[in-house]
């Protein structure tokens, strides 16, 4: 038996679970090099900029980083440089579509009872914005993401039409093969380094 990883695996072996999963693709993302992770954020904030120039949505919800998850924050502030509107998740309920507050760079923020930075003068919007930056943990060729387990994202882009453009931003190396379960949504595109 070898340990090269170019070598597949027997199909015969049972399938980790996405628990599993999870831990090992924390492990990975937090093992990174910090100065490897940094250039990839830059990489992937200049592809949602240019994203971003060619699309033009009216507002872009965006995500305040946890666990080693891309930092964006250069691109966020570009982005407002630019004109867009910043929109951030907000979890108002835990078995619930996430909601979205406006959001200026620099504003005072606070930690919710998630532990998710909001701003401290939380002024969420009635309507939607029309795209989304996905966090992902992980994610496979079909577009699937794999997150925390919460399943915030799926129940946002399942309860809305018509559905944000959803696109998920992960580092290549975290593309991993796992099934989608029936409640799973599809992202539009995944954004990488």
């Amino acid at each position: 038996m070898t340990s090269d990883p170019r070598i597949p695996r027997s199909t015969s072996v049972s399938p980790v679970s996405k628990a599993e999963l999870r831990q090992q693709l924390l492990a990975a993302r937090r093992a990174l090099d910090p100065a490897v992770r940094a250039g990839w954020d830059r990489a992937i904030g200049d592809h949602v900029i240019a994203w971003w120039k060619a699309a033009q949505p009216v507002a872009l919800g965006v995500y305040w980083p946890l666990r080693d998850e891309p930092d964006l924050h250069p691109a966020y502030a570009e982005l407002a440089r630019l004109g867009a509107r910043l929109l951030l998740p907000v979890v108002v309920q835990r078995d619930a579509a996430l909601e979205f507050a406006e959001w200026r760079i620099g504003e005072a923020m606070v930690k919710d009872k998630m532990g998710v930075a909001v701003p401290a003068d939380l002024r969420l919007q009635t309507d939607y914005p029309p795209a989304l930056l996905v966090p992902c943990l992980g994610f496979n060729p079909q577009g699937y993401r794999l997150g925390y387990g919460g399943g915030f994202y799926d129940r946002t882009l399942a309860r809305h039409t018509p559905r944000p453009q959803a696109l998920g931003i992960a580092y290549q190396c975290l593309q991993v093969q796992f099934a989608g379960d029936r409640h799973d949504v599809a992202l539009d595109r995944i954004i990488t380094e």
